[in-house]
């Protein structure tokens, strides 16, 4: 496993800055947040700005192994927001993003829509973003998701969907914050999730909401015992913080808690 930080934890500097800000601490790994990614999309022809933004990123050592599409797109809304996210992906393709992650859609449905009724439209539309990555090692990761309407608050949600695909484009993003707060255990997860666990967002909080904390704060997830799952099913993708809490504070502090939170990465890595 790697150690990454999420690019949204330098969400105040534009992504030529934050490559610099990650650069200068030593972090050479990150998931580009999709508001990063928002402001490279709108810059032009995805394929020559990621290209550059690669380049840039990597010339400074800095890789981003993983991204986050737009959170608002509602995939079973219509085509042109496929068409839309389509060009997303071929953004993350160019910037060597080999593991995109996506909240499936629950927004674009009449309150009373069965949830068989979301799972099928979600499937239906995912494969077309499946087919346009097919041929590439760029994996759409499914993440576990929080609230009454989710269908993909369990890893049995995402299974059912992923296999469904059946395509090697297709895969799971767990998010511990998110799997804390729906009651579900974090080692069945990860053991059930096998080979198709592609993308963490490592994130704490006290069970009652969504606070993107780090671990071995007021938290209450067992992160030693998330690493060990992580290791017996043989993960070797980025163990990425995903803990928007934690970037409401003065520029300088966040730089310093960087040295902190690696000194707790290599800890958590050899318990």
């Amino acid at each position: 496993m790697k150690a990454s930080m999420w690019s949204g934890y330098f969400v105040d500097l534009n992504p030529e800055e934050m490559v610099i800000a990650f650069q200068n601490k030593g972090w050479n790994y990150s998931e580009l947040s999709s508001e990063h990614a928002s402001i490279l999309f709108e810059r032009g022809d995805p394929k020559v700005f990621g290209a550059q933004f690669k380049h840039y990123a990597d010339e400074h050592g800095v890789f981003f192994l993983q991204g986050h599409i737009d959170l608002s797109c509602k995939i079973c809304s219509d085509d042109s927001t496929i068409d839309r996210i389509k060009k997303w992906l071929d953004l993350f393709i160019a910037i060597g993003i080999k593991s995109a992650v996506l909240h499936c859609d629950v927004y674009s449905f009449p309150k009373e829509t069965p949830s068989h009724i979301k799972i099928e439209k979600n499937i239906t539309a995912i494969r077309k973003l499946t087919d346009h990555l097919q041929g590439t090692d760029t994996v759409l990761c499914l993440e576990n998701l929080i609230g009454e309407s989710t269908i993909t608050s369990s890893i049995d949600d995402l299974l059912t969907i992923v296999c469904a695909l059946d395509s090697p484009n297709a895969g799971v993003c767990l998010d511990t914050g998110h799997l804390n707060l729906s009651g579900k255990n974090q080692v069945d997860f990860i053991r059930r999730a096998g080979d198709k666990l592609k993308a963490l967002h490592i994130a704490d909080n006290e069970g009652f909401v969504d606070q993107h904390l780090l671990p071995f704060g007021c938290g209450n997830v067992d992160f030693s015992s998330v690493v060990s799952a992580l290791r017996e099913i043989g993960y070797n993708g980025l163990f990425n913080y995903e803990i928007p809490g934690e970037n409401r504070i003065p520029l300088k502090i966040r730089y310093l808690k960087l040295d902190y939170i690696k000194k707790m990465t290599e800890y958590l890595f050899n318990v």
